[in-house]
């Protein structure tokens, strides 16, 4: 008998030296272009998500310091709506309380500034004079006031810096137009979410069953609460800083001591990260027109106090208001500041009073058995070791 053909009909396909059959080793799995255009989709989908979050950064983190600045302002513009204003017209007057109090202290604090610069630059070869005999006196040397300028003026890293200057000043306008558009931005944003508070949380909570509610209008609550409570203690320590700095520069003489007071006050708390030293300069500025010893003196103060307050003032005060651990709130900021630079640092104490207050309800808690009472509350007692002979 003769076996079959391979090409007649239902013959079996012919066999690999394997045993396998060759139409099955040349035939693709359905699923596997399925898969790998799910693959490349998502792929596609995850630049092209990070590629519009990294260009919108910017755009999210001002919205995120509007909405702090909106929950900052929310106690006074309910406070006023409750007595039947409206509350758009409630937010506008907050806003230009809180810029006509800006804008006055800084015309007053640039007149000032002012002045001071002219009496400084009038009266700078007299105290360079005073300096350069004070070091030929004290080692002996022959140094002219007249020599230094010279070599100074015909030095390649003055001209150097001139140049780099005049090629800078696009830089330096481009940045200040960048400035003012963010802070418009955030201004903008800010009026928004407080003059429509209510209805954006009206528009948050109907899209939420009645029991995510409630947790959403605690957690809005607790958040207005706690950076309420972090605005007070910065103001609290603004004021405590601006009056020690005006007792000093009152008992050296130095003048415009209430304004150089505010000044240190209100920049080393509320600008994070370098607000200390922007707020030193200037006194120890104004200090040197007076006496360049005295400038050694501001100076060693700001930085004396500057330990004082990061070790000891802010740990306790903000531990007081926004009710957090002093460990806590110390590595928040420095969280913060890895995250999102000087913006991380202003919030991050108010975030993280928020998260740890509405995590706080849900966390149950039990009652001490006698033992663990015991050994947390009963002092122990000290052994004394035997003398020897």
């Amino acid at each position: 008998m003769t076996p079959p053909r391979a090409d007649a009909p239902g013959a079996p396909p012919p066999e690999q030296p394997g045993g396998a059959p060759a139409g099955d080793e040349a035939r693709m799995p359905r699923w596997l272009p399925r898969a790998v255009v799910l693959v490349l989709a998502l792929i596609a989908c995850f630049q092209l998500g990070s590629w519009a979050f990294h260009q919108l950064l910017g755009l999210l983190v001002n919205i995120l310091i509007a909405f702090f600045l909106a929950l900052a302002i929310e106690p006074a513009v309910a406070r006023m709506a409750a007595r039947g204003m409206r509350r758009g017209l409630a937010t506008f007057l907050v806003f230009l309380g809180v810029f006509v109090a800006a804008a006055g202290f800084l015309i007053l604090l640039g007149s000032m500034l002012a002045g001071q610069i002219i009496e400084m630059v009038e009266g700078f070869p007299r105290y360079l004079d005073s300096v350069i005999n004070s070091i030929n006196t004290t080692f002996h040397t022959e140094l002219s006031r007249l020599e230094i300028q010279d070599s100074l003026l015909r030095s390649d890293w003055l001209r150097k810096y001139v140049q780099n200057s005049a090629t800078g000043v696009l830089d330096v306008s481009a940045t200040v137009l960048g400035g003012l558009f963010k802070l418009l931005t955030i201004g903008l944003f800010s009026f928004y979410f407080a003059a429509d508070g209510p209805r954006l949380r009206r528009a948050l909570c109907s899209v939420l069953p009645p029991a995510k509610q409630a947790e959403v209008l605690r957690a809005w609550e607790i958040a207005v609460t706690k950076t309420g409570g972090y605005l007070y203690s910065r103001g609290l320590m603004a004021l405590i800083s601006g009056i020690v700095t005006y007792i000093l520069l009152a008992f050296l003489g130095v003048p415009y001591a209430p304004a150089l007071a505010m000044w240190v006050g209100l920049v080393s708390q509320f600008i994070p990260t370098i607000g200390t030293y922007l707020a030193g300069a200037l006194p120890v500025l104004i200090a040197f027109t007076v006496d360049p010893w005295y400038a050694l003196y501001v100076l060693g103060f700001v930085v004396v106090y500057q330990q004082f307050e990061n070790y000891v003032l802010q740990p306790k005060l903000t531990s007081k208001t926004v009710d957090i651990h002093p460990a806590v709130a110390f590595g928040s900021v420095v969280a913060g500041t890895a995250l999102l630079g000087a913006v991380g640092a202003l919030i991050a104490i108010p975030a993280v009073a928020t998260l740890q207050a509405f995590l706080g309800a849900y966390v149950k808690r039990y009652e001490l058995t006698r033992a663990a009472d015991a050994s947390t509350s009963r002092p122990r007692r000290r052994v004394r070791l035997p003398r020897l002979r």
